[in-house]
């Protein structure tokens, strides 16, 4: 079934899934032609936002789903995902998942949407009549908590802008963070990973003054209490909705991951862009006050949250992604 040539186009279509900090940490193998293996480059971390390594196995699995998607569109299905948690070898890189494929894969309906998905982080297009109706058919997800345009939308965005202040005023946590900002095209990482000011929405000033905002400039910045409003974000959210995502309490990150990817094609499915705060469930302070304000069913817990809405005609990916020869080990 699987030769070199299908297995690169596999792969190139699974690489477009979503990852923390887009740090690209999942690595493939291809076995025999019905068994693939899925391994982690543990070189690719973020130990200070991630010290469970939480984020980047809910990473893996929406490279997983990703890869089950790409099969589809091939004829082929994964008929079998086997855990294999051996310790990693010399070049860091650790087995995750043994995968078996087999023909006679339906095309998944999301499977249209993979293209187009990207992370919209500028402002949304008035509300209308498309919008509401787009949200009225995402009202029936399983795994999303929508929060309509309104006041209740404002107060989040408030409690996210918050949360990233928090974020930001620890060192550790803000230092890592710049360190997979590419703010520069001259940066050579630029296209590669991380998250560069085009995908940001930053145009060439604005990324200029965040890299001194978030580099030389903050401790100043923060003795004279400038900080929290150069970060704000809220008025980003005007015109849009909120969505929160919520997967079973103790659920293996690697089936989150796979959820939560699904979840974000059904939104740009319907029309619509989004772009996940990961702060408002990263902080327990924030993520106990949002789930106090929108109750989530028994026996969930918050994953993440999503800013959502209509973006403006012209505004395509923007994805940097690192070259198939790095991601087939």
């Amino acid at each position: 079934m699987l030769d070199s040539d299908l297995f690169r186009t596999l792969i190139a279509e699974a690489s477009l899934a979503p990852s923390v900090h887009n740090i690209q940490p999942t690595r493939w193998r291809l076995l025999a032609a019905d068994a693939v293996l899925l391994l982690e480059d543990e070189r690719r971390r973020v130990p200070v936002a991630d010290p469970s390594g939480h984020d980047v196995r809910l990473s893996h699995g929406a490279a997983l789903e990703g890869l089950s998607l790409a099969c589809g569109r091939h004829g082929l299905r994964i008929v079998r995902v086997e855990m294999d948690e051996r310790p990693g070898d010399a070049s860091g890189l650790r087995v995750i998942a043994r995968l078996t494929l087999a023909a006679g894969g339906p095309i998944d309906p999301l499977a249209a949407a993979v293209a187009s998905r990207h992370s919209w982080r500028g402002r949304f297009q008035p509300i209308d009549a498309l919008l509401q109706d787009a949200l009225g058919k995402l009202a029936t997800a399983p795994d999303l908590l929508l929060v309509p345009p309104g006041p209740a939308v404002a107060d989040i965005a408030e409690l996210a802008d918050r949360a990233g202040f928090h974020f930001l005023s620890a060192d550790a946590h803000r230092r890592e963070l710049f360190a997979w900002m590419r703010l520069s095209r001259s940066d050579p990482r630029y296209d590669r990973d991380g998250l560069n000011a085009q995908a940001m929405g930053f145009g060439p000033i604005e990324a200029t003054g965040v890299s001194l905002v978030l580099g030389p400039l903050f401790p100043w910045l923060r003795r004279i209490g400038l900080v929290e409003p150069l970060s704000r974000e809220r008025s980003k959210a005007t015109h849009g909705a909120m969505a929160l995502f919520h997967r079973p309490e103790g659920e293996d990150p690697l089936e989150t991951g796979r959820a939560f990817y699904r979840a974000w094609l059904a939104i740009v499915a319907q029309g619509l862009g989004a772009c996940p705060v990961s702060v408002l469930a990263d902080w327990p302070v924030s993520s106990a006050a949002l789930v106090a304000r929108h109750p989530l069913p028994a026996g969930r817990r918050l994953v993440n949250v999503f800013r959502l809405g209509r973006v403006p005609p012209g505004a395509g990916p923007a994805r940097a992604r690192l070259p198939l020869a790095e991601l087939i080990v």
